[in-house]
């Protein structure tokens, strides 16, 4: 009895210390938030707006199939940012790349300070023509109805070239050059790539040995009463971004007729190494942008979630588990694989003789395209089964510091136009043309200055593309801010 009697109290003791201990991380973790007084509000001219809706009215479409690239709409474009903008054409160096691509640079005072490169894309993914009537406004009208502005291009990523321009208009007509160098770089093909614009760019900075303090591109937003815990607006900073593979698997076997099947058949092999890939996915982990996001939103929840995140340690697989729960949150934590395309016979009655399937892989820091191969070589564990890696890929993004000057300055401006807004670093999933200057600088971040919620968050790339023109002006008050703050030593 005197035994279990000990037993018991070491083990109430241990429990003790291991509350103890997650109470006292709880308590002590602290709120990582800036506190900055607001700006001004600036004023925006109305002729802003206008040339935002010009914008949208050109069709800058980036087609799967370079045949259908209609030049004429981008040379329109390039002759819309000349007239709109003369001050930016005319006063800063301007070098085009392969036509339609465009980078100005705007000299600064002090030529020992690294510059800094404000990016945004020109293009924007086709508009399905069956999809056209479903569309509350024309997708290319450039309407404003009810302070709304509509039309593709308005979230991705037209609002940021254009914010982009009207804060470096503004700021020429008073006069004002920055204290360091800045660098606008636009690309007119993110949404294939980015290998004939930003590429083109980017390998122009590297010869030309431009080493920036800072790359800014689009990627995270402000993301409204969509982080779990959390009510009210979260800005999120991409600091690192998902690397991406499409891998064609295919085979072939002996065909036939349909009343005389084998026991396989191509179709059954690739299903079933489908099968085996989704029964089997990538292992989940907490990468160092999600540490990130826990540090900085973490002690802005409600207790429980407070008291998870501030002991990741302890309770690293219930945090796992909360983000699988989602499509948007398992994206986070693990290298994603999506199949695309399936193609395999061509009459009933025949059995194919091969079968071919592309499956998409987002990949998390950490792991390699390498890994992704052999892991899909391991789990299919079939050696009819060829792999092949599609020519269109990007490694993982390197990940940026969150104590550099940049991170800094971004969070600061984020304060000053968004008062009350939460900031945290942040994993981006998709792809961004940044990935291009991985060689230009040591610090990319990616951050566009507009509000996305659950009711426009599908529309970019989907159906009625909009934002409000609230959003628009505080993109211009966002980078004419950040121009000054980055000229302040």
């Amino acid at each position: 009895m005197k035994l279990q009697k000990k037993i018991f109290f070491i083990l109430l003791t241990a429990l003790f210390i291991v509350l103890a201990y997650i109470l006292f991380n709880t308590f002590t973790f602290k709120s990582t938030q800036v506190t900055i007084s607001p700006v001004e509000k600036m004023g925006i001219n109305p002729s802003s707006i206008e040339n935002f809706s010009k914008a949208i009215q050109i069709k800058t479409i980036s087609p799967e199939n370079e045949l259908d690239f209609d030049s004429l709409q981008f040379r329109q474009f390039a002759e819309f940012l000349a007239s709109s903008y003369p001050l930016t054409d005319s006063l800063l160096e301007k070098k085009i790349f392969n036509k339609y691509s465009f980078l100005y640079k705007w000299q600064g005072r002090d030529p020992e300070l690294k510059p800094i490169i404000l990016m945004g894309h020109l293009d924007v993914v086709p508009v399905i023509p069956e999809n056209i009537p479903d569309w509350k406004e024309a997708p290319f009208g450039g309407k404003i109805v009810n302070d709304t502005i509509w039309g593709r291009g308005t979230i991705d990523d037209k609002v940021g070239v254009i914010g982009i321009l009207e804060a470096t208009e503004y700021l020429l007509k008073s006069d004002f050059q920055p204290q360091r160098s800045i660098y606008l770089a636009f690309g007119h093909d993110e949404e294939i790539g980015g290998q004939k614009g930003a590429m083109a760019i980017a390998d122009y900075l590297k010869e030309e040995n431009v080493e920036a303090e800072f790359v800014l591109d689009e990627g995270g937003s402000i993301v409204q009463n969509m982080v779990p815990g959390i009510k009210g607006d979260v800005a999120l900073i991409g600091i690192a971004e998902k690397g991406f593979v499409s891998l064609e698997l295919s085979v072939k076997v002996e065909g036939g007729h349909s009343s005389m099947p084998e026991k396989e058949t191509a179709i059954d092999i690739l299903s079933n190494a489908i099968v085996k890939l989704k029964k089997d996915p990538f292992p989940a982990s907490i990468s160092l942008p999600i540490e990130g996001f826990i540090k900085n939103l973490g002690p802005e929840m409600p207790f429980f979630n407070k008291m998870v995140f501030a002991n990741k340690p302890i309770f690293e697989s219930i945090i796992i588990r909360i983000y699988e729960e989602s499509a948007s949150g398992n994206a986070l934590v693990r290298t994603t694989m999506s199949p695309t395309i399936f193609n395999s016979g061509v009459k009933e009655n025949i059995i194919p003789q091969s079968a071919r399937t592309t499956i998409n892989f987002r990949i998390l820091p950490g792991e390699t395209i390498e890994t992704v191969i052999a892991r899909v070589r391991k789990v299919t564990d079939d050696e009819r089964i060829a792999i092949k890696s599609s020519e269109f890929i990007s490694e993982p993004s390197k990940i940026s510091s969150t104590d550099s000057f940049g991170y800094k300055e971004i969070q600061k401006t984020i304060s000053q136009i968004f008062p009350s807004t939460l900031v945290s670093p942040y994993l981006v999933v998709g792809g961004t043309d940044s990935r291009h200057f991985n060689e230009i600088s040591e610090n990319i971040y990616r951050f566009s200055a507009i509000k996305l919620n659950k009711g426009n968050i599908k529309s970019f790339h989907g159906l009625n593309e909009r934002i409000p023109v609230s959003d628009f002006e505080n993109s211009i008050r966002f980078y004419h801010q950040l121009i000054i703050n980055t000229s302040i030593q």
